[in-house]
């Protein structure tokens, strides 16, 4: 096989359809850019996810002479039996990690490190024993906060169960969204990609039908007539991922940064998942172009 006259009929296919390459790579280049910011977003949040479910706690807050819910209007403040019930309930449950009581005076001093240094009006604004004393709870497996929820709730001397995976669950929410969204976005790009590449192909094929058959007469192989259109394609998938590889190390750096700026986490992907990203994509722009054009080649090659 002489490999110059492959890449000399190569370059030929790409500069004959110029125009048509030229659209090809800058459908697969937008199609991959939004393929791997879907990826990207999604190993973030399976990053922070994994982050906070290691630190969200269960708070189970007791009862004090001013709470209104029901249960501590009827019962009172909560005594110190209600206190050890509630430890031997925690203690004897599988799913609980670990627990701790915070007094009143130490959850409002909690508070004030936790809030004081972004919102000083808010933690101004809190008075010790605004917050009554309460038991933080770790579990061994965050899918069990329900589990653990159901058996504190209503007990003796409890007022209130926060769950903080509910509060953040409504933005983990709003990032999958965005995750899928563009997802779907990628697939149909990649979807028209697909389409272009094969009428690229297919009019490459065409304009070329005479030196094919040429080809053919000199006893050709298959592979060796279809090499030159196959690399076409595979060149445009390259091109194209690498341009797209240029938009997901922008979206990296400003879009994820901003977010995790905004929030406040301290969950940064690293470059090893920038790579991945980068990698998966370039892979799938060339594979996809390759494919394309073989399945289009098988077709439109009969001569």
């Amino acid at each position: 096989m002489r490999a110059q006259f492959v890449l000399s009929e190569t370059w030929i296919g790409l500069r004959r359809n110029l125009t048509m390459t030229i659209a090809v790579i800058t459908t697969v280049a937008i199609s991959l850019a939004l393929f791997g910011a879907g990826l990207l977003v999604n190993q973030q949040v399976s990053e922070m996810r994994n982050y906070w479910d290691q630190r969200i706690t269960l708070t189970i807050y007791m009862c004090t002479d001013i709470s209104p819910t029901e249960t501590c209007t009827e019962n009172g403040e909560a005594t110190e039996e209600d206190r050890a019930q509630l430890v031997e309930t925690l203690e004897g449950m599988n799913e609980v990690k670990e627990f701790e009581y915070l007094t009143a005076a130490e959850a409002w001093q909690d508070f004030q490190e936790r809030i004081g240094s972004s919102n000083e009006a808010l933690a101004g604004a809190a008075q010790e024993g605004d917050i009554p004393d309460n038991y933080r709870v770790q579990l061994t497996d965050p899918n069990h906060y329900d589990t653990v929820r159901a058996a504190v709730d209503g007990a003796p001397g409890v007022d209130t169960v926060s769950d903080d995976q509910r509060v953040l669950e409504q933005f983990f929410s709003l990032l999958d969204g965005l995750k899928w969204a563009a997802l779907v976005v990628a697939l149909v790009q990649l979807a028209a990609a697909a389409l272009l590449i094969g009428n690229t192909i297919r009019l490459s094929a065409y304009s070329r039908r005479r030196e094919t058959g040429i080809m053919r007469l000199v006893g050709a192989s298959n592979f060796y007539i279809q090499l030159p259109f196959l690399l076409e394609g595979a060149i445009a998938g390259f091109i194209g991922g690498l341009i797209a590889s240029g938009f997901i190390v922008a979206t990296r750096f400003t879009l994820l940064t901003r977010i995790e700026d905004w929030f406040q986490f301290d969950v940064a992907l690293g470059t090893g998942s920038l790579l991945y990203v980068i990698g998966v994509s370039m892979i799938l722009g060339v594979l996809l172009c390759t494919i394309t054009s073989f399945l289009t080649l098988r077709r439109y090659l009969k001569v």
